[in-house]
């Protein structure tokens, strides 16, 4: 006969093992939308979290006079509009913000402005723009430093010649396949660790992975390389990210609700290239306090001129890479990049587009079907270019 206690951890266990394959089937692009709806909403991702503390008095959001009713978006030859970009998309929130007011601000698929919202891969500008915050502290002397003068147990392993400028670039030359989609991927392997939440088994795997090109020469995304530059920000700073982010940033610029992230293991480090969870509007403060160049509670958080450097394109080897330091420059419908426009993205449609010359920042919270983009929906890039056009 089967105790009590016997009998609640067989239901513990049987919920998280449901939870995890609702999990894996997420990556894999296999839950159908209501579902995916509610693990964003309700957050049963079953790895272990930690909150990111906010300010008592909410940076403002002031309304703008008039209101952003519609815009014609251009995409794959056809013309569209708003509201075939909400639907077809499947965009839960929307916050278009010019001049620091709000020129629209829209949920969808049940969420409010109390709702966290996942993050996705806008975790991995998050936690670059910390790398800056720490070398503006005196915590990391320079990018161009190797990683191993701060993790030196990285030593004898391929990240002993990569720097952290390669590293925050994606360009440590080391194999990786981020197909979400693809259970044998690295990026599948990855998840099955954040899954099993054991100590240090991310970073240990990381660093057996093989090199396939000199630092610096080629660019390859990999969600891996950004557990690396948590393990550097708790290594050179003495604080987990969310501390640190609360302490830089989310206090100091007065976030409106406390943030959460997923953690590697109970108490254990963030996976910094990922699982940030926040408010739309939250998510449109960060663009702000990065649109005005770090400064958060009247003071200088990142270094002079960490946000230009941080967000243009780069020639690795024979190529020309529209990536910054995780972050993604976006053109310009002429293909020019005259606006020196840029954006955080996240599979499932998470974006913090941000374009410094019309002072324009557009948040967008999404539950596609896949991970990556899908038939039926539109470019985001034509969707900002768009909303650029309709304001400007």
């Amino acid at each position: 006969m089967r105790t009590v206690d016997q009998a609640a951890a067989t239901h513990f266990n049987e919920v998280r093992s449901a939870a995890q394959v609702r999990v894996r089937n997420a990556y894999a692009g296999k839950l159908l939308p209501t579902d995916l709806v509610d693990l964003f909403k309700t957050h049963q991702w079953t790895f272990a979290q930690r909150a990111i503390a906010c300010g008592s008095n909410p940076y403002p959001l002031p309304r703008a006079s008039t209101t952003l009713e519609d815009v014609t978006i251009q995409s794959y030859g056809k013309q569209f509009d708003l509201a075939d970009y909400v639907s077809r998309n499947r965009v839960a929130g929307l916050l278009v913000i010019k001049d620091g007011k709000v020129l629209r601000e829209h949920y969808d698929l049940g969420i409010d402005q109390q709702t966290r919202w996942p993050s996705m891969s806008v975790a991995k500008s998050i936690s670059t723009t910390l790398v800056g915050a720490a070398i503006h502290d005196g915590a990391i002397r320079s990018v161009d430093d190797l990683l191993t003068r701060y993790l030196p147990e990285l030593d004898g392993t391929p990240y002993a010649q990569v720097t952290i400028k390669h590293l925050l670039q994606m360009a440590t030359g080391l194999s990786w396949d981020e197909d979400q989609t693809d259970a044998r991927s690295h990026r599948r392997s990855m998840l099955e660790l954040q899954l099993d939440q054991k100590p240090g088994a991310i970073t240990r795997y990381l660093a057996s992975r093989e090199r396939i090109a000199p630092s610096g020469d080629r660019w390859e995304y990999s969600t891996g390389e950004v557990h690396i530059v948590g393990a550097l920000l708790r290594a050179t700073t003495g604080q987990w990210l969310c501390d640190y982010l609360s302490d830089k940033i989310w206090s100091k610029f007065s976030m409106e609700q406390p943030a959460q992230w997923w953690l590697e293991t109970p108490g254990g480090l963030e996976i910094a290239g990922t699982g940030l969870d926040a408010t739309l509007r939250d998510f449109g403060r960060f663009g702000l306090f990065f649109l005005n160049g770090g400064h958060a509670g009247g003071r200088q958080v990142l270094p002079d001129g960490w946000v230009p450097e941080a967000t243009l394109s780069r020639k690795m080897g024979d190529k020309q890479v529209h990536y910054g330091y995780m972050w993604w420059p976006v053109a310009a419908p002429d293909g020019t990049f005259v606006d020196g426009a840029f954006s955080a993205r996240g599979i499932f449609g998470q974006y913090i587009y941000i374009n410094p010359l019309h002072q324009l920042i557009v948040v967008t919270l999404s539950a596609r079907s896949k991970p990556r983009f899908a038939e039926g929906g539109m470019l985001d890039n034509d969707f900002f270019n768009a909303v650029v056009q309709a304001v400007r």
